[in-house]
């Protein structure tokens, strides 16, 4: 059971960076993580926040473990909690 957290690798709005935050266990770990850290619900987005570089180091420091983003997908998959967009025609 774990929160990790990927490197602020994307562009976002107010001209930061952004992480995605993710659970390998389970979404209730997650919000529960994400409200200990302060981070909006409006943040979420299907299976994971998104958090601006400024978060980035007291996650960390809260517990999240730094992975990169090739990793926290792989394992946000192996947990069976990757939520994919839905295709319109």
């Amino acid at each position: 059971m774990t929160v990790l957290i990927d490197p602020p690798n994307w562009p976002g709005p107010r001209g930061l960076m952004w992480s995605h935050l993710v659970s390998d266990s389970s979404l209730d770990e997650l919000h529960a993580f994400a409200a200990q850290l302060g981070v909006p619900g409006r943040a979420f987005d299907r299976d994971h926040y998104d958090v601006p570089e400024t978060v980035h180091a007291r996650a960390v420091s809260l517990g999240a473990e730094p992975v990169g983003s090739q990793e926290l997908l792989r394992r946000l998959i192996a947990a069976g909690l990757r939520r994919r967009k839905r295709r319109t025609p």
